[in-house]
């Protein structure tokens, strides 16, 4: 089961202790794994239809009397198609609405580059008030919902990957909002991955053990606000840095990450690992990964290449 199918999910969860949950769609309720949710509580569930920008607007006077306000709808229409809107009703005023941008990064190739949505982190992270998540795999994405219910200002969970999402954590653990999680430690070189990136990262990890090459790997769910302070210590302990997304290499995670490199005088070297701000061919979400160098193989070579030069 992918991170999709497990928001709707854990909605039918949170409104049976929760009933002021108002869950808001723009024609996702299928894709959203919301349609048990959609029967079983009408009275919790509003169909907007594809009209997104009303769909924040709905949302933001929903929050302001109180509600627990959940959007969902694609990434591409959930943050660019209304950046406005989340601008002046939920950013500036700073309403409590938790944003799901499904299907984000690459999934969507097979449709082209208008429902891919590598932009989303750059723009979110540009509005005051706004926290991100990027959650690794479904049992995450529900960690992520928490946080969010529980955080004070609007939050924009990005969810990536497909239907059948490779499970990083087996079991339970401790998820803090703004923490990065250290899933292995190496020596010399750490990867640092967001979203549907996180398992290429550990199973790259696994091929580069093969060959003696030890590794780190940390999780950073939290987009914003970002753990400076474990970026600041992995510069410091390490010789090379690579970041992965699934995103633009311009404005997002990576961005991120070498804005807290800056402050200090460092010896580590940041290697971002992305799409190159381009546009090109629509393709399989397989073939897109491994065209833009994210895939565990792909990841593995680059790094391998790299540790041969320190």
């Amino acid at each position: 089961m992918g991170a999709r199918a497990t928001v709707g999910l854990y909605a039918l969860e949170i409104v049976k202790k929760n009933p002021n949950l108002i869950v808001l769609s723009s024609d996702v309720s299928t894709s959203a794994g919301l349609d048990r949710f959609r029967k079983q509580f009408p009275q919790n569930y509003i169909e907007i239809g594809i009209a997104e920008q009303n769909l924040i607007g709905v949302a933001a006077g929903l929050a302001s009397e109180n509600f627990d306000v959940v959007t969902t709808t694609f990434a591409p229409f959930q943050t660019l198609r209304c950046c406005e809107q989340i601008k002046v009703n939920l950013s500036y005023m700073n309403q409590k609405v938790i944003m799901i941008g499904i299907a984000s990064g690459l999934v969507q190739g097979p449709l082209g580059y208008t429902h891919c949505c590598l932009e989303d982190l750059s723009i979110m992270r540009s509005l005051p008030n706004l926290s991100i998540l990027s959650p690794a795999d479904s049992l995450e994405t529900v960690k992520s919902v928490d946080a969010a219910l529980k955080n004070k200002q609007p939050t924009y969970i990005r969810i990536t990957g497909t239907t059948n999402n490779p499970i990083v954590y087996e079991d339970d653990y401790s998820f803090v909002f703004g923490e990065a999680i250290t899933l292995k430690k190496g020596k010399d070189i750490v990867l640092m991955a967001t979203g549907t990136m996180v398992n290429e990262a550990l199973v790259a990890a696994e091929k580069l053990k093969e060959i003696d090459i030890k590794i780190g790997v940390v999780n950073f769910h939290t987009i914003k606000p970002i753990d400076k302070k474990k970026i600041l210590e992995l510069g410091r302990d390490n010789k090379l840095i690579f970041t992965i997304e699934e995103h633009n290499l311009i404005g997002g995670f990576s961005s991120a990450v070498s804005e807290i490199l800056s402050t200090e005088q460092l010896k580590c070297r940041q290697i971002p690992l992305g799409v190159n701000d381009i546009y090109d061919k629509g393709g399989s979400y397989i073939f897109l990964k491994d065209k833009h160098g994210l895939t565990a193989e792909k990841i593995f070579i680059k790094v391998k290449d790299e540790y041969e030069k320190i």
